[in-house]
């Protein structure tokens, strides 16, 4: 900053700084209050998840590769056939089995999963019952799809809105405002999903059965939330 000439000088510039306050405080935030709203829908599961897969062991590493792709292979071939099931390939892993005693290396153990996923729940768990025949059960679960979820959203961020600005009213109210304006809003959501395995009794039925009936299905339900959080100011008469 250039120093002041002049006592004169010195006087008119503090005397700008001290006019310019009033202005610079005038845009100062006030009485701003910080809210959240909820809004939730209980939603059925409309998808379902089955993870089927392979284990086997072997002395010879590449017989047992060549056995595992041979039952994916057949696996996937009538997962394929069937309409409305989505087919995937999970995981696949081998490892090396050691005598207990003597360390030795006796064979080795493979495991390869399929996924099957589709809203069709009668297909799903009768390509299932059929394929226990030749896989394990690795489990069963049930979610709600992408497309009802973002459907059940977009439904939600109005109703967020509408309670935000509900309650935003009410506040404004309750401190003597004449009214509000909105500062700012952040709209989320989330879902609560409890797990919906398969009860194990019925996985060791299908397990044991060369040709299990399917089982019948509780998809259940989950919750789907969206929070609006915001903040406003509340207009004094």
């Amino acid at each position: 900053m250039r120093n002041c000439t002049s006592a004169a000088a010195c006087l008119a510039f503090a005397s700008a700084v001290l006019l310019s306050l009033p202005a610079v405080a005038d845009d100062l935030p006030y009485n701003q209050v910080a809210l959240r709203a909820e809004v939730s829908r209980t939603v059925a599961h409309d998808d379902m998840q089955v993870i089927l897969y392979s284990e086997a062991q072997d002395r010879d590493p590449e017989q047992l590769a060549s056995l595992t792709s041979k039952t994916m292979n057949s696996a996937l071939s009538k997962a394929r056939a069937v309409k409305d099931v989505r087919v995937s390939l999970g995981s696949r892993h081998s490892y090396p089995l050691y005598d207990a005693k003597t360390q030795q290396l006796t064979g080795w153990r493979e495991r390869a999963e399929l996924r099957l996923e589709s809203s069709n729940f009668a297909a799903l768990a009768q390509l299932a019952a059929e394929l226990v025949g030749e896989l394990k059960m690795g489990g069963m679960s049930f979610s709600i799809a992408a497309g009802t979820r973002q459907a059940t959203e977009d439904l939600l961020l109005k109703d967020a809105i509408q309670a935000f600005n509900a309650r935003a009213a009410l506040v404004s109210q309750a401190l003597g405002g004449k009214s509000f304006r909105l500062v700012s809003l952040n709209l989320n959501s989330a879902g609560f999903q409890p797990p919906m395995p398969m009860r194990m009794s019925a996985m060791k039925g299908m397990a044991m059965a060369d040709a299990a009936p399917p089982q019948e299905i509780e998809a259940g339900s989950s919750e789907v939330l969206v929070t609006a959080d915001g903040v406003i100011e509340v207009l004094m008469p």
